[in-house]
């Protein structure tokens, strides 16, 4: 017999973010307010991380509650709604369920059903893995609009005693429509990870142990040194191979948007890559904190809304963190 040859699903050719929404905890935390059971000070902590608040949310409120509104609020930035919406992608570590996955219900609250759903863990790299598997799918014709969300509740996993991490963390959501272009609006992603160093940021214990070996809630702890020399000298040259993919120069970049996760990072990843002055930098960690897959699209989304960058500027965002894991790309702003 015959066989049929099969028909392939083909798409566009081009991509770009079409609207982007943001959400920060209700709740604004100062240094004052937990520099005592690290026995720290305001001015330590802004001194080692550049924060000076984060934001946190309510005990009511879950991580679910930040994504969609976040979500809601991107598809009103993109003129659409839930019913436009083909793929729904949650990149969160912070949701308890195992199963069901947390994007099937965020698709129903917002009308996207039937939409595919999944969730991604890939920590604070997870937004930019989400644009990377976004662009893909339309690209390939799977799906014409994809709503990627980046959300967290980093305080359900708070130590009030640790100094390695827990005083950096904030909670948050931040949420992009990904669709169909006239023009190339998201280079190509440049993606990775190292277990080799999982243990550099981890949780304490599995819940397993907390089951089996009476182990109280697990929180997450960090090797701060190692994180830092991690994070400075080997993810510059995977922001640099970003820039190279997408063809565009440092001089002809807008803005750089890195995760949110200490201010002596980022500082000293502009001077790595020798970014120009007149590239605008991403820095919300300083009033909203650290929220892992939050992060970026926070970030972004307070230079668009201030002023600071506009509609249609290049950015170039990377995401890394746990896993050890990183992404980054280069985009065109909504």
């Amino acid at each position: 017999m015959t066989r049929p040859t099969l028909t392939q699903a083909t798409g566009p050719a081009h991509t770009r973010i079409l609207g982007l929404g943001g959400v920060r905890g209700e709740n604004v935390v100062t240094n004052d307010d937990i520099a005592g059971p690290i026995d720290s000070s305001d001015e330590w902590i802004q001194q080692r991380t550049g924060i000076v608040t984060r934001r946190r949310a309510s005990a009511g409120t879950d991580v679910l509650d930040l994504a969609e509104e976040a979500a809601i609020l991107a598809l009103k930035d993109a003129g659409l709604t839930g019913a436009d919406i083909d793929v729904v992608i949650l990149s969160t570590v912070t949701y308890f369920n195992q199963t069901p996955a947390g994007a099937a219900i965020i698709a129903d609250r917002i009308g996207a059903s039937p939409a595919a759903a999944f969730d991604i863990s890939a920590a604070c790299a997870g937004y930019c893995y989400g644009i990377g598997q976004a662009d893909a799918l339309v690209r390939a014709g799977t799906a014409r609009n994809v709503l990627v969300i980046g959300a967290e509740k980093m305080s359900e996993f708070i130590d009030p005693t640790d100094r390695t991490i827990s005083f950096l963390l904030g909670d948050g959501a931040g949420a992009v429509v990904i669709g169909p272009s006239d023009t190339p609006g998201i280079g190509p992603t440049i993606w990775g990870s190292d277990g080799g160093q999982a243990q550099a940021i981890r949780q304490t214990h599995s819940w397993l142990a907390t089951r089996d070996e009476g182990l109280g809630w697990p929180t997450l702890r960090q090797e701060g040194q190692s994180v830092f020399k991690w994070a400075v000298w080997q993810m510059a040259p995977v922001a640099q191979k970003a820039m190279d993919a997408a063809g565009v120069t440092a001089d002809q970049i807008e803005a750089f948007i890195p995760h949110q996760a200490n201010m002596r990072i980022i500082d000293q990843m502009i001077k790595t890559l020798k970014l120009p002055e007149s590239v605008v930098i991403g820095r919300d960690i300083a009033e909203t904190g650290n929220t892992s897959a939050a992060s970026i699209p926070l970030a972004t989304e307070r230079l668009l809304r201030e002023g600071q960058v506009s509609s249609g500027a290049l950015a170039l965002q990377i995401g890394f963190g746990a896993g050890l894991v990183y992404a980054a790309q280069v985009v065109v702003l909504p």
